[in-house]
C-alpha cells in the first residue's frame, strides 16, 4: 500500500485549498485515514481524523475551516481548507491506520501505520 498526496501550494491568507491522497495497490479497503502536518521546528500534529464509515474529527485549530473527506470507491482521503491562516503553513501528511488488500491469492488484512510523502502548503499573510 502506498499513499500519494497532492494539492499544496502557495496561496493567501483567507484563501483555500484542497489536499488529495490516494492509496494504491491491491487495496479491498483502508482503515482510518488523516492528514498531520509538521511546521518548522514543531512536532508533527494531527489535523483532522476520519473513520472507514465516514465520521470526521478535527484538532480545535481548524475546527471549522477545514473539512476532511473520503471516497472508499477511490481509496482516496480529501482535505478542505477554508479561511487559511499563515499558521496553517507546514508540510501536509497523510496517513492510512492500515488496510485490507490482496497479495498473492490471500488477503491481508494489516494495521501498518501508512504515509504519504507530504505536500507543502504555505499561507504568506
Amino acid at each position: 500500500v502506498q499513499l500519494q498526496a497532492s494539492g499544496g501550494g502557495l496561496v493567501q491568507a483567507g484563501g483555500s485549498l484542497r489536499l488529495s491522497c490516494a492509496a494504491s495497490g491491491r487495496i479491498i479497503s483502508v482503515n482510518d485515514m488523516a492528514w498531520y502536518r509538521q511546521a518548522p521546528g514543531k512536532q508533527r500534529e494531527l489535523v483532522a481524523v476520519i473513520t472507514n464509515g465516514g465520521n470526521p474529527s478535527y484538532a480545535d485549530s481548524v475546527k471549522g475551516r477545514f473539512t476532511i473527506s473520503r471516497d472508499n470507491a477511490k481509496n482516496t482521503v480529501y482535505l478542505r481548507m477554508n479561511s487559511l491562516k499563515p499558521e496553517d503553513t507546514a508540510v501536509y501528511y497523510c496517513y492510512a491506520g492500515g488496510a485490507t488488500y490482496f497479495s498473492g491469492d490471500n488477503i491481508v488484512a494489516d494495521k501498518i501505520d501508512y504515509w504519504g510523502q507530504g505536500t507543502q502548503v504555505t499561507v504568506s499573510s
